[in-house]
């Protein structure tokens, strides 16, 4: 990491079809090999699924996924004397919605259903109602950040 300067921030266009930087975002993350064709079809792909069975807006089913799956503290650990702690911390802006992302296309990915579609599809549902492995995760990190509360005035 540099000493100089922090890096800069790139740019992020929005997508083609909500003409929306979060559904950019998530589909980069989506994407594998730079194959960003391949990563649009399965994004899109698995809105028009929420669609059909949720009866519902995708990009708003999609924004309430995230937003259920947004943690607001997390631990990091910090060595104070020899003993490393878990100190809980509040979750930047940014750093939340990156967790959220990641969390939910890794939940997907575990999933055992047939195509990458159904599977993105099922987890983005399941997490629009507060439910599903990218949920409990979030809840996991926050019961973590709970139980080592006592270490909070470790934050720096």
């Amino acid at each position: 990491m540099s000493r100089r300067h922090a890096a800069q921030k790139r740019e992020v266009i929005p997508d083609p079809k909500f003409n929306d930087v979060v559904v950019t975002k998530f589909m980069n993350a989506v994407m594998e090999d730079g194959k960003k064709s391949v990563a649009e079809r399965m994004v899109y792909g698995a809105f028009d699924k929420m669609e059909a069975k949720a009866k519902a807006n995708a990009l708003e089913m999609f924004k309430q996924a995230l937003d259920n799956v947004m943690p607001t503290v997390e631990v990091r650990s910090r060595r104070v004397g020899g003993a490393t702690y878990q100190v809980p911390v509040e979750v930047r802006n940014e750093r939340r919605q990156a967790l959220a992302i990641r969390w939910i296309i890794s939940a997907a990915r575990a999933r055992n259903e047939n195509t990458m579609v159904d599977k993105l599809s099922g987890e983005l549902l399941d997490a629009a109602n507060n439910r599903g492995t990218a949920v409990k995760k979030r809840e996991d990190t926050h019961k973590m950040a709970e139980a080592n509360r006592a270490f909070s005035h470790y934050r720096w």
